[in-house]
């Protein structure tokens, strides 16, 4: 699976910055955003603020993964489609890593309700 990595410039306290994330992972800060009622910015810069250590790009990533994790714990029931498969996007590489790719045939969703369906 060929990751797309997307450099966008973008407002953070204040300051331009760049940062570098993978299509999935901006889609899925944008959903975060929008749910939130917030700006992308706004919510970057709570990330940031937020952080440990490590790179922003890093604790974006962290925190969408926690985000869409927490989801599928609590259920994702009302949820639209999309965060199934932006869940599904952001779990792939870890289950790439610990089994054989998927068949070539089966579509996002089927990967999506895979997941889904082995977490309960």
């Amino acid at each position: 699976m060929k990751s797309t990595i997307v450099k966008r410039s973008i407002v953070v306290a204040g300051h331009k910055t760049s940062v570098s994330l993978e299509d999935a992972f901006w889609r899925g800060l944008k959903e975060v955003a929008g749910e939130r009622h917030m700006t992308l910015s706004e919510l970057v810069g709570s990330i940031d603020s937020g952080r440990q250590h490590g790179n922003l790009s890093s604790a974006i990533r962290l925190f969408v993964l926690n985000h869409y994790r927490s989801e599928l714990e609590g259920g994702i029931s009302a949820r639209p489609a999309t965060h199934a498969l932006v869940a599904a996007q952001v779990a792939l590489p870890a289950i790439e890593l610990r089994q054989s790719p998927a068949p070539r045939h089966e579509s996002k969703a089927d990967i999506a309700r895979t997941l889904l369906n082995r977490r309960g």
